[in-house]
């Protein structure tokens, strides 16, 4: 699909969701950290995702993307089609909404956005809520990895690291960076890496919202990543990462890529390069 057939821009703000909010196309997803947060008060029409199904959930890697049968099992039973619209949205910022987009970039599903600020940006621009408990309308939704290169692995990452205009983004805390803190068997970053912690791109200001992009942009060109790079961004589950992926989009990296397997698989293994 192409981006001019989108309802919606890539970001989006409340007030802009909320002359939508009828749209048969729109799947609004509220895919929350705390299901709390969901119950307490969620975007009018908006299903609940458990961010779990987003995980594999099993094995060595249990961050890594589920299987082909997994995500059309998750995607069938949140009613998905070709047509849809997907708008996502979370209660900490865009980690799991991110990695939800992210999956649905992975699937070759291109018509989605996020709901800048999440819940938070919603309620503090005063428009309604509810807590009634939406059902999806199931759908038949074949999902096949369809946009691999939105992804990478561990094998291809290591391989590149030497290269120019390749960059990988570390969305962790300094101190998981720096090798400080951490439950893996090894600690530190993969070699190169620069780390601008993930809350570090919200406005705490603005419920949680994007910052400023010529800010950000500025921000990270001084650390050393550029759009034109191919950047590759992760954490310890691809998670926060999921908001950082979606953050480079957002200010137009267009090579923005994640590992999925992070800090879980690279601090896990004995071959992989590490610095402290």
């Amino acid at each position: 699909m192409s981006s001019e057939s989108n309802l919606l821009p890539l970001i989006v703000e409340p007030d802009q969701l909320a002359e939508f909010i009828d749209d048969p196309q729109l799947l609004i997803v509220d895919v929350p950290l705390k299901a709390e947060s969901y119950t307490a008060g969620h975007v009018p029409g908006a299903v609940y995702l458990d961010h779990r199904r987003l995980l594999r959930g099993e094995g060595q890697v249990p961050n890594d993307v589920p299987d082909e049968q997994a995500l059309s099992a998750l995607f069938s039973a949140l009613g998905l089609t070709r047509d849809t619209h997907v708008v996502a949205y979370d209660d900490e910022g865009g980690g799991w909404a991110g990695r939800l987009l992210w999956t649905l970039e992975l699937i070759g599903h291109t018509r989605y956005s996020y709901l800048n600020g999440g819940i938070h940006a919603w309620r503090a621009d005063g428009l309604p809520v509810s807590t009634e408990n939406i059902a999806p309308q199931p759908s038949d939704y074949q999902a096949e990895l369809l946009h691999r290169q939105v992804l990478i692995e561990r094998e291809e990452l290591a391989e590149r690291l030497d290269e120019k205009n390749f960059a990988v983004w570390d969305a962790r805390s300094p101190e998981e960076y720096r090798g400080e803190r951490g439950q893996n068997k090894h600690l530190g970053h993969i070699p190169g890496a620069i780390n601008m912690e993930w809350t570090d791109a919200m406005d705490r200001e603005r419920q949680l919202r994007i910052r400023d992009y010529a800010e950000l942009i500025t921000e990270l060109e001084t650390q050393g990543l550029t759009p034109d790079m191919e950047v590759i961004t992760h954490c310890q589950s691809h998670h926060r990462s999921g908001f950082t992926w979606l953050v480079g989009k957002a200010l137009g990296f267009e090579k923005m890529r994640a590992y999925a397997g992070s800090w879980q698989e690279w601090g896990n293994r004995d071959d992989t390069p590490i610095e402290k």
